[in-house]
């Protein structure tokens, strides 16, 4: 393939069968525009256009190649317009699964609602994403940050708590302290979560001793204390809803984690308009929905 910007003026050159009017159209000088052409002409091995003084005039093969390039170059543009369509109006969100499954997918129809011209594309993963590699527009990310190359905005600090269900509680109840949960089943002892909560006692590592049901996840840890299976310790603003029901009792206050849930974007994608809705969007529901972060690190603007 010849070089696309020298096809370009090439294409530009023959349509208008003359070099000063394809330079002012593609605002560059005749001088750059024969320069294009000789560029071509040479890495073809044979000339485009024949030269005299009245000016330029399609050779033979010229001709013939002209004839199809600007209905390609036309339908390469309409690719390039309808992918810059796509991208605008899709907007890819990459979430941890719990954070997505408890609190964002709960919201997401509301943003689709404001924003209707909008199709939104939620990633679960919980690992971090590579943005470019990944195709992901923005991402819900835990940790304390920052990340090199991303703009960060603070969602909420994490709080941890031991969460069961009302039958578990009314069996083995009433505790007085954290550290008599231990002698209930406690769901993924090995979690350091634990540690933070029973702050650091021998509560913990007593726990771990014994033989416990162990998941890979918060979402599985909330559902099995839920049917009745153990103690588990969660984000308990992602259980809103259970524990307002009834369906599980969290017995204790919760506890800082020390750590923070962060809505991240490549920094130079800041302006682009998508990105700049769902971040207005989210950091309105996440003060309304959530309880106020204490203080903590700052946000990057």
């Amino acid at each position: 393939m010849p070089p696309l910007a020298a096809v370009r003026v090439f294409e530009a050159a023959a349509r208008h069968a003359n070099f000063t009017r394809a330079a002012e159209e593609l605002g560059m000088t005749q001088a750059g525009v024969s320069q294009q052409v000789r560029l071509l002409e040479d890495r073809l091995g044979f000339p485009l256009f024949a030269r005299g003084k009245r000016g330029v005039a399609l050779t033979e093969a010229g001709a013939r190649i002209a004839a199809q390039l600007h209905p390609a170059l036309e339908r390469i543009a309409t690719a390039f317009a309808e992918a810059r369509c796509e991208d605008a109006s899709v907007l890819s969100v990459s979430s941890s699964n719990t954070f997505a499954v408890n609190w964002l997918a709960g919201r997401l129809g509301g943003f689709q609602m404001a924003r209707p011209d909008m199709a939104v594309r939620l990633h679960v993963s919980d690992s971090f994403v590579d943005f470019a590699r990944d195709g992901i527009d923005v991402a819900v990310r835990g940790g304390k940050g920052p990340w090199p190359g991303l703009k960060r905005h603070l969602l909420m600090r994490v709080t941890i708590a031991a969460v069961m269900s009302p039958a578990l509680a009314a069996a083995h109840g009433p505790f007085a302290a954290p550290a008599d949960l231990a002698r209930l089943p406690l769901l993924s002892p090995d979690d350091f979560w634990w540690d933070i909560f029973f702050g650091a006692a021998d509560a913990a590592k007593d726990a771990r001793t014994r033989p416990a049901i162990r998941l890979n996840s918060q979402v599985m840890e909330g559902r099995a204390a839920v049917a009745g299976q153990g103690v588990a310790i969660v984000n308990p603003l992602m259980w809103q809803a259970e524990l307002a029901s009834g369906l599980l009792v969290q017995p204790f206050p919760g506890v800082d984690a020390d750590h923070y849930f962060w809505l991240v974007y490549p920094e130079e994608r800041a302006n682009v308009a998508k990105i700049r809705a769902f971040r207005d969007w989210i950091l309105t529901e996440g003060a309304e929905g959530l309880s106020p972060p204490a203080p903590s690190p700052a946000s990057d603007g």
